[in-house]
């Protein structure tokens, strides 16, 4: 198995890629904390995945919910090999008409968390010779998204942190990389079904944005995240990796 031994965290792992992630991971052999904010829905989560896998209530916003969700995996597993920093949400607004309040929101969840769990979690991958960092982007920090101001600044703003990141720990063995996901069938869009006037058109618009014609799967951007947590990517860092549908090609 690809993950044998590995202890990760995952974040965001309530639901979506997250937990698409967390669930293959523990397939491939590695002990995974389930961390989000909805602590009960990663108890499920982390209750179909296991005795391999533990739930912890974390808002990534918060430096001392992060430390002891650190020191739950180490007391727990007795270690740390492998950050996945999935945590994230988006909400519409040009730089115009986004309230400060929602703009910190959306920096602080998106790209604070990145840091925040990477600044307490690494030093636990130094101790362990090395480890890998995946962080989830969004191809909007290369193409931009309409009324989706503070959403890709944050996006953004973690795939230059990735390139930082690599180039800082590459020294203790760390590889630090970005996965930009396309469009996603997920929760958030299944809510949007409910509110638009014309379904079919919203789904069929969203499978346009890709030349493939589809929407990706969760499962989709988990195994792009668990090659670049395996040793098969040994020799990938500081690099940003599209799984778009060809979104970004055109």
């Amino acid at each position: 198995m690809r993950l044998e031994g590995k202890v990760a965290v995952v974040t965001g792992a309530a639901s979506g890629i997250g937990a698409a992630t967390a669930e293959l991971f523990i397939k491939e052999g590695a002990k995974v904390v389930v961390a989000d904010r909805n602590v009960d829905q990663a108890q499920t989560v982390a209750s179909a995945l296991g005795a391999n896998a533990l739930a912890v209530g974390v808002d990534v916003t918060v430096a001392e919910q992060i430390k002891h969700l650190i020191a739950a995996t180490v007391g727990k597993f007795g270690g740390l090999d492998i950050l996945v920093n999935n945590a994230g949400f988006g909400i519409r607004g040009s730089v115009v008409n986004t309230e400060e309040d929602d703009w910190d929101k959306v920096i602080d969840v998106n790209l604070k968390g990145v840091y925040l769990v990477s600044k307490y979690g690494i030093p636990e991958l130094e101790k362990r010779g090395g480890g890998a960092v995946v962080n989830i982007s969004s191809t909007a920090a290369v193409c931009g998204i309409p009324d989706r101001a503070a959403y890709v600044a944050a996006k953004g703003g973690v795939a230059s942190l990735t390139r930082s990141m690599a180039l800082d720990h590459a020294e203790k063995n760390i590889r630090v990389n970005s996965i930009a996901p396309g469009v996603i069938w997920s929760s958030y869009y299944e809510k949007m079904l409910k509110e638009v006037p014309d379904p079919e058109g919203f789904v069929n618009g969203l499978k346009a944005r890709a030349p493939v014609n589809r929407m990706g799967t969760p499962h989709e951007i988990a195994t792009m995240a668990l090659f670049l947590a395996s040793d098969e990517s040994s020799f990938a860092t500081g690099g940003f990796f599209t799984v778009d549908g060809g979104y970004t090609a055109r």
